[in-house]
């Protein structure tokens, strides 16, 4: 007799197959228990926000801009000021330990300097550090924002309506900077764990162990790149005490110094910059401008890494930031002239250290010891500063979509993986390439004009559009004429080094452009279906009961969030080859949203019972777990009675009788050999999907890895040329 296979459902092992498999579920709660805790203190903590503003109402112009500086997206705490100086200024705030030695050897030492040099020097470093960092960077750059995220490509992403050009300094400049994030971890790093050598009870160490000081070195960027997933809220915590006390360190020493020699304060006055970098004196000529730009190399960080800490953590730390850095080169320029006739350092060649010289020999080993912390922190800068331009290259489709983490709740403070990875190889092969940072000076610095330049560019656009027109021509007279000064000295570093610089940018560069090439024709050949076109044949399919089932439920993962039409890789992957009958056909798409806790989904049937179009929505801190999300919505979807009944006969390793076995489907494209497309864009499809390959599926983003999704590959259809008839031949 025949077994109906429904009654198999009341076996005993079918009813109790949970108690052999730990299938992930999705909780009757909303919330966790720590979410709800955090939203609680957040919830409080704007209540408290609200009664301050209440009490401020009164206080005028001055007491409102006060209260918004301690409310809001852009408050200012303690903390968070903290955290500001150990993710922002670690790379600006190393400059003092070589930019006054590098100005002294280019003069050819102490015999070759005098005191009208070192005022000069002085100021151009003073007044490039007031209009670059302050003016254009502090206070004109990060008052244009995307959201609260800052750098080159989110400035971009306001003006890329006013003109298509506009892609190519955006491009050009992120690829710089991220290139210019491989060379910073190595240079001060390296130039931090060298200072370890001029400590007289070391000196022996590494003389009998010259490979010493490089793996050190090795050992410290591991370390640095491996703390990077703890996020940028909690190693700035333990960074910014230190930076703190390096910038107070070098502040009070660069004072006590000064006091002793107060014509150095003649270098505020700009007319001695100019007439020195024009005169006989300079015996570097233009290359001089060169060594000014290592005062500034940290400038372009405080604009890309505002989205990690805040515009207000920002404008208040940065006075203090100021002063310090002026102090210690004021410091350090009082005794090079108090030196200038001293026979010890006299002696031709003569090119010692200032930053170390001006300090007596017990301060020294608490210098060298802060210099040490102070460089192994300058990398967290670009670090955190290239997490923040990758992103925001992702949401431009110039970069493939990576895993994203958030460790705090605040979704500007970001991790991710992949480019952790990446830039942590690319420094230990910089590393390993050049061994000493001595050689990585030849390269460094070269390609973060190039960012600053571009940079510049975009906010004359913004201004000429945003705001006043005569302010964006005086802009664009003073700040990218600076920086182009800056470029052209540092290019006398090129044969010596900062050929690799250009050759990484360019590197860089391409990824981005054929990414963006290739991601262009790609949506030249999707198309659409609507409906009424789609759903007769899928009815037709849905009810052939000589084509057995592929399986109950087939899902197609799909970056279309558009609700009322189907892609037509979607519907040509049903029918090819062996038609893919299911009893539900699912594409859904899943969205991150800007709040952290947020679980939303929404469903369309489009009329039928069969096919269905899901868009989950999910906040950024909650794990992406498609397979446990999606057993909920067809539950929810069963009760409504919008899903029919789906109940197996067999036990599952989801341990989900009411729901029938699930295939996921990932679709990819690739290039038909008759295509007819250029060679520069099948040469950005090709190295496009390579890119995609070492990348990685996106199955572990989705949270499928487990489940064996089926991976897909579908020609590229674009305009073909059509080849000759073939001729019969007997």
């Amino acid at each position: 007799m025949a077994v109906n296979p429904d009654d198999k459902r009341d076996e005993p092992l079918l009813r109790t197959a949970d108690k052999y498999t730990q299938a992930p579920k999705v909780s009757h709660k909303l919330l966790t228990k720590e979410e709800r805790q955090a939203i609680i203190q957040a919830d409080e903590q704007k209540r408290q926000e609200e009664r301050k503003l209440e009490e401020h109402q009164g206080t005028g112009p001055i007491g409102h801009w006060w209260h918004k500086m301690r409310t809001g997206p852009n408050k200012v705490t303690a903390a968070m000021a903290i955290v500001a100086l150990g993710v922002v200024y670690g790379d600006i705030g190393t400059s003092p330990l070589y930019t006054m030695q590098t100005f002294l050897t280019g003069q050819g030492g102490v015999a070759h300097a005098n005191e009208t040099a070192v005022i000069g020097m002085l100021s151009l470093v003073f007044w490039t550090m007031t209009l670059i960092v302050t003016i254009e960077y502090v206070l004109i750059c990060m008052r244009v924002d995307n959201k609260g995220e800052g750098g080159i490509f989110a400035l971009y992403s306001l003006l890329r309506k006013y003109g298509k050009w506009l892609i190519v300094p955006a491009m050009i400049g992120g690829a710089a900077f991220l290139a210019d994030s491989v060379l910073t971890p190595a240079m001060s790093i390296s130039s931090a764990v060298e200072g370890l050598q001029t400590l007289p009870g070391l000196e022996s160490v590494f003389e009998s162990n010259p490979n010493l000081t490089l793996m050190i070195t090795i050992v410290i960027i591991i370390a640095v790149f491996a703390v990077q997933s703890r996020g940028t809220e909690s190693i700035g915590k333990v960074f910014g005490s230190m930076v703190l006390i390096w910038f107070l360190f070098i502040g009070i020493a660069g004072a006590v110094s000064m006091s002793h020699n107060l014509e150095v304060l003649r270098a505020l006055n700009p007319v001695y910059g100019i007439q020195f970098l024009f005169s006989g004196d300079n015996r570097a000529g233009i290359a001089l401008m060169g060594t000014v730009f290592l005062a500034i190399t940290g400038a372009e960080a405080l604009y890309s890494d505002m989205g990690h800490v805040g515009r207000g953590s920002i404008y208040v730390t940065w006075p203090f930031i100021n002063v310090a850095l002026v102090l210690s080169y004021f410091g350090q320029g009082a005794w090079i002239i108090r030196t200038l006739k001293n026979p010890a350092f006299v002696h031709e060649g003569s090119t010692p250290n200032p930053f170390f010289a001006m300090l007596t020999p017990g301060m020294r080993y608490v210098a060298v010891l802060l210099s040490v912390m102070a460089g192994v922190i300058a990398s967290q800068a670009l670090i955190s500063g290239a997490f923040t331009i990758v992103s925001e290259a992702t949401r431009l489709n110039w970069m493939p979509h990576l895993q994203v983490r958030y460790p705090s709740r605040t979704r500007g403070q970001l991790y991710i993986p992949t480019i952790n990875v990446v830039l942590c190889c690319s420094t230990l092969i910089v590393l390993l390439l050049f061994r000493n940072s001595e050689h990585i000076a030849a390269a460094y610095g070269l390609a973060l004009t190039i960012t600053m330049i571009m940079t510049s560019i975009l906010v004359t656009v913004y201004l000429w559009h945003k705001r006043n027109k005569i302010a964006a021509i005086v802009f664009a007279v003073i700040f990218p004429t600076i920086m182009l000064m800056f470029f052209i000295a540092s290019m006398a570093k090129f044969l010596h080094g900062g050929w690799f610089t250009l050759l990484l940018a360019l590197a860089i560069l391409t990824v981005m452009y054929t990414w963006d090439e290739g991601t262009k024709l790609e949506r030249a050949q999707r198309r659409h279906m609507s409906p009424e076109d789609c759903l007769p044949v899928l009815q037709r399919l849905h009810d052939d009961d000589t084509i057995p089932y592929y399986a109950d439920n087939i899902v197609y993962l799909t970056s279309d969030t558009e609700m009322k039409r189907i892609d037509t890789d979607i519907f040509f992957s049903i029918f090819a080859n062996h038609p893919k009958r299911a009893r539900a056909w699912w594409a859904v798409s899943v969205e991150t949203a800007d709040e952290p806790f947020t679980r939303e989904y929404s469903v369309e049937t489009l009329g039928t019972d069969f096919l269905f179009r899901v868009r989950i929505r999910l906040g950024f801190k909650v794990r992406t777990s498609v397979p446990a999300y999606l057993h909920q919505i067809m539950h929810d979807l069963l009760r409504s009675g919008e899903l029919p009944s789906q109940k197996t006969s067999y036990p599952k390793v989801d341990a989900d009788p009411e729901i029938g076995p699930i295939r996921y489907v990932l679709i990819h494209k690739e290039l038909m050999p008759e295509s007819k497309v250029s060679s520069k864009g099948a040469m950005a499809l090709r190295i496009k999907y390579a890119i995609r390959h070492v990348a990685g599926s996106p199955t572990k983003w989705f949270g499928l890895a487990p489940y064996d999704p089926v991976t897909e590959v579908q020609p590229l259809f674009l305009a073909t040329v059509r080849p000759p008839r073939l001729k019969r031949i007997n």
